[in-house]
């Protein structure tokens, strides 16, 4: 069940692609992929490359993949390893789903200086 569905998925993204980034298999393994996120313009991260990996458990989709972050970036959602700290990524997951307030000027200088050193080459 989870191949076929994790298959469908790939098919799915390769006919339409969401803009400024990409995902699929590492090798021929359709339970780890390789992302790659490109930085929105006019935010914090424009110019960066994050390099994202997904791991689909034997029971997706009725588990969750692990998503983490492999270029270090500063974001409220993901913590110093990488892990994306969403609760639709854990407890609040459905197999329906598919793969800043406090001081906005420091999030947003922070995010910006971390960008340009780890995901700018």
């Amino acid at each position: 069940m989870a191949s076929k569905r994790i298959l469908k998925e790939l098919k799915d993204l390769q006919k339409d692609p969401p803009t400024s980034c990409s995902a699929g298999p590492v090798a021929e393994d359709m339970f780890h992929w390789q992302a790659t996120i490109m930085g929105p313009p006019d935010s914090p991260y424009s110019g960066g490359v994050f390099l994202v990996t997904i791991h689909f458990p034997p029971d997706y989709p009725f588990k969750p993949p692990k998503v983490a972050f492999r270029t270090k970036v500063f974001h409220p959602n993901i913590n110093s390893n990488g892990s994306i700290c969403l609760d639709i990524l854990k407890e609040q997951w459905s197999p329906a789903l598919t793969i800043s307030k406090t001081d906005k000027n420091k999030y947003e200088t922070t995010a910006r200086s971390w960008t340009q050193k780890y995901a700018m080459g």
